[in-house]
C-alpha cells in the first residue's frame, strides 16, 4: 500500500523544478522573494514544496538559510492561524539567535512585539492607547472595565474578555520597558515597529528566513485569509522567502468569500493575490510518459517489498527510469524500462506491462487525469481487493482484477449497470458482447458498441489486455458491490435531487428543513446525491464544511452511514478535521471510523484528545 503523505523520493521528476526554485532564491541574493506552488488537489503540490526547501539546504546550507514548515490547515477550528504563524516564526528566530548566541534580546523584543500586536488587534475598538494607558498606569482592572463597556455598547464579544485578560497578564510585565512612556502609537505603526524589529533581527543573525506554508487550500476561508494576512506583516522584507502551496482557484475564492459582505471585483481578487505572489508556479501536470514512469516506479516498489527484487535492483531502475522519463516529449517505451532493470526483468515482467497499458488512460481518462493521489489509490485498491480475493479463495487474476476496477473507475453509471446486468443474466458470468467487441477490436474493426458505451474510454478500455469476454466475471463483480455507486454513478439525478444536490452543496450543518426534504427523495437517490457530495468533498480537499454537509444525507437514512464512514477513511491521517469529532460523536457508523482517528499515531494530537474526551463524558 502507498500512503498519501509528502514523497520523500522524487517519482514525478519533479526535482528540475525545485531546483530552479531553489535557484531563484538564491539568485534573489536577500531580496524578498514570495513562491507560489499552486496546482489540484492531490497534484503534489506538498512534495513539490518539500523538495525546494531540500534542494535549497543541500545547495546553500542552514548557515544562510533557516527553514520553517507551517501547515495552516493544522490550526483551522481551534487556533488562531495567523498568531500561530507569527509565534511559529518567532521561536524559530529566537531558537537561532539563542544557538548562535547572537543578537538575543533583539529576537526577544520581537516576541514582546508580537504579543503587543496580538493584544492590540483584540483592543482594535478601544485602541492601542487604552493599552498602553493600562499597562503603564498598573491596572489590569481599568482595561478590562473598558473592554466591559464595548461588551455593553454591542461592539466586543463577551467571551474575548478573558481573552484579553490572559493575553494582557501575560504582556503587561514586559511592557513597560519595551513602550516609552505616554507614547501614543496606533495599530499601523506597531505594525511598522514590527516589521522594524524582523529587518534588523535576520540582518543581525546574517540570515535569510525561508518558510514553507503548506495546505492552504484545505483552510476554510477564514483561516486561509488570516493565515494569509499573517504573512503579509512579514511579506517584501530583505531576508525572506515565502514558499505557499495552494490551489490559486481555491485562493481567490476564499478572497470572494472572506469579502462576501463587500462588493470585489475580478480585478480586486486578482490584485490580492498578485500583490502577495510574485512568482507563481504550476505543478507540473503529468502526461503518459510521466504516468508510465510512475506507475513503474509504484509497482516495482511493491515487489520490492514483496522480495521480489532487491532494493538495490529497485533504486538503481528508478534512477534509469526517472532520466528516461526527463525528456518526456520523445515517450518512454516498455524496451526501454525492461532494460533498466537489467537481468533482474523477468521478475516485474507484469508490472511494467501493467504501467504501459494503463498509462495512457490513467493519465487521459477524466476521472484521474494524471493526478497522483488518485493514481495512488487506485493502486491501493487494487491490492486491497487482491488481498479480499485471496482471503476468500477467490480465483482472480490481477491483470483481470485491475482491468475491471479500470472500468469501474472511469466507466459512468449507465456504462457500469450495462455490464453489471449482463453479468448478472448470463449462466456462467461470461459476457458475450464483449467477447463480440473485444474480438472486433482484435480484427482493428470499426468501434460498434452499445449506446450505453460511447467512446472513448470504452473503446480504450475493450482494447486493454486481458480480453475478458471470455471470462467468469462474477467473482470480480462481486468484489466490487459495495464501490458501485460510489465510483460510478455520478449522473442519473431526478430534477428533484438535482435541487436538493445544489441546497445541500450551500450548507455547512445540518438543516433539519433539508433532512425532510431529503427522505421525501427515497434511499436510493439520497444515496446517489451522497455519491456527489463526496466527489465535492474531495475537491474542496475535505474540508470540515464539505464534509459535515453529508450528514444531512445520513440523518435522513442512516443506512448510508456506512459509506460515509468510507469517505471518512479517505481522508489523510494527518489532516483530520478535529470540528468533524462533535458531529460525528453520537453516529454509531462512524464510532469504528473515530476509534481508528483516536489510535492512529498520525492523527493530530488535538483530533485524538477532543474524541477521548467526548467517550469520557458519555
Amino acid at each position: 500500500m502507498w500512503n498519501d503523505v509528502e514523497a520523500k523520493i522524487d517519482l514525478l521528476n519533479f526535482s528540475h523544478v525545485a531546483k530552479a526554485a531553489a535557484q531563484l532564491i538564491q539568485d534573489a541574493g536577500g531580496e524578498p522573494l514570495t513562491i507560489g506552488v499552486s496546482g489540484n488537489w492531490g497534484a503534489g503540490k506538498s512534495s513539490l514544496v518539500k523538495m525546494i526547501g531540500a534542494e535549497l539546504k543541500s545547495s546553500a546550507g542552514d548557515e544562510k538559510y533557516i527553514f520553517l514548515e507551517f501547515n495552516a490547515w493544522l490550526y483551522q477550528g481551534y487556533d488562531d492561524a495567523r498568531q500561530a504563524l507569527l509565534d511559529a516564526v518567532a521561536d524559530k528566530l529566537v531558537a537561532l539567535a539563542e544557538s548562535r548566541k547572537t543578537a538575543v534580546d533583539k529576537a526577544w523584543g520581537f516576541v514582546k512585539r508580537i504579543k503587543l500586536l496580538r493584544v492590540g488587534r483584540m483592543l482594535a475598538p478601544i485602541g492601542v492607547q487604552a493599552l498602553i494607558g493600562g499597562t503603564l498606569g498598573g491596572p489590569l482592572g481599568a482595561l478590562v472595565g473598558a473592554v466591559s463597556g464595548m461588551v455593553q455598547a454591542g461592539s466586543f464579544a463577551e467571551a474575548d474578555v478573558e481573552k484579553v485578560k490572559a493575553a494582557y497578564g501575560e504582556l503587561q510585565p514586559e511592557l513597560a520597558g519595551l513602550l516609552k512612556e505616554k507614547s501614543e502609537r496606533s495599530l499601523p505603526q506597531e505594525i511598522e515597529a514590527l516589521r522594524g524589529a524582523f529587518t534588523e533581527l535576520l540582518k543581525e543573525l546574517d540570515v535569510t528566513l525561508v518558510v514553507l506554508v503548506d495546505d492552504l487550500d484545505r483552510c476554510l476561508p477564514d483561516t486561509a485569509i488570516d493565515t494569509l494576512e499573517a504573512m503579509r506583516l512579514l511579506l517584501h522584507v530583505e531576508r525572506t522567502a515565502f514558499i505557499i502551496a495552494a490551489d490559486e482557484g481555491m485562493i481567490r475564492s476564499a478572497v470572494r468569500a472572506h469579502f462576501k459582505d463587500a462588493e470585489i471585483s475580478n480585478e480586486l481578487v486578482t490584485s490580492y493575490f498578485d500583490k502577495l505572489i510574485q512568482v507563481p508556479l504550476q505543478v507540473p501536470r503529468l502526461g503518459t510518459t510521466e504516468v508510465k514512469a510512475y506507475l513503474v516506479l509504484l509497482l516495482t516498489d511493491l515487489a520490492r517489498r514483496r522480495n521480489q527484487i532487491t532494493e538495490k535492483t529497485m533504486n538503481e531502475a528508478q534512477q534509469k527510469v526517472l532520466q528516461l522519463a526527463k525528456q518526456g516529449w520523445s515517450g518512454l517505451s516498455a524496451k526501454d524500462i525492461r532494460a533498466a532493470f537489467g537481468t533482474e526483468v523477468d521478475k516485474v515482467a507484469k508490472e511494467i506491462d501493467l504501467a504501459d497499458q494503463l498509462a495512457h488512460i490513467l493519465a487521459s481518462a477524466e476521472q484521474i487525469a494524471g493526478n497522483p493521489r488518485l493514481i495512488k489509490r487506485f493502486l491501493n485498491n487494487l491490492v486491497l481487493r487482491e488481498a479480499i480475493a485471496k482471503s476468500q479463495d477467490m480465483s482472480i487474476g490481477f491483470p483481470e482484477l485491475v482491468k475491471l476496477q479500470l472500468f469501474e473507475r472511469c466507466a459512468n453509471a449507465v456504462g457500469f449497470e450495462h455490464l453489471a446486468k449482463a453479468v448478472a443474466a448470463s449462466d456462467d458470468g461470461k459476457v458475450q458482447f464483449l467477447a463480440d467487441l473485444e474480438a472486433a477490436a482484435e480484427k482493428g474493426d470499426a468501434w460498434a458498441a452499445p449506446t450505453a458505451w460511447p467512446q472513448p474510454f470504452y473503446e480504450q478500455w475493450v482494447k486493454l489486455a486481458p480480453q475478458l469476454g471470455d471470462v467468469d466475471l462474477r467473482p470480480l463483480m462481486h468484489l466490487s458491490r459495495d464501490r458501485k455507486l460510489a465510483i460510478a454513478a455520478y449522473d442519473e439525478l431526478s430534477q428533484e435531487a438535482q435541487k436538493m444536490l445544489e441546497a445541500l452543496l450551500g450548507a455547512t450543518s445540518v438543516i433539519p428543513t433539508l433532512v425532510d426534504q431529503i427522505k421525501a427523495l427515497g434511499e436510493s437517490e439520497a444515496e446517489r446525491v451522497l455519491t456527489r457530495l463526496g466527489r465535492k468533498a474531495r475537491t474542496e480537499q475535505f474540508t470540515a464544511d464539505s464534509v459535515a454537509r453529508c450528514l444531512n444525507i445520513t440523518k435522513a437514512f442512516p443506512a448510508l452511514g456506512p459509506q460515509l464512514a468510507l469517505l471518512l477513511g479517505e481522508i489523510p491521517s494527518t489532516r483530520r478535521p478535529i470540528a468533524l469529532v462533535p458531529l460525528l460523536q453520537n453516529e454509531t457508523w462512524a464510532t469504528s471510523e473515530l476509534q481508528r482517528w483516536e489510535v492512529d499515531a498520525d492523527s493530530p494530537t488535538p483530533v485524538k484528545r477532543a474524541i477521548s474526551a467526548k467517550r469520557g463524558k458519555s
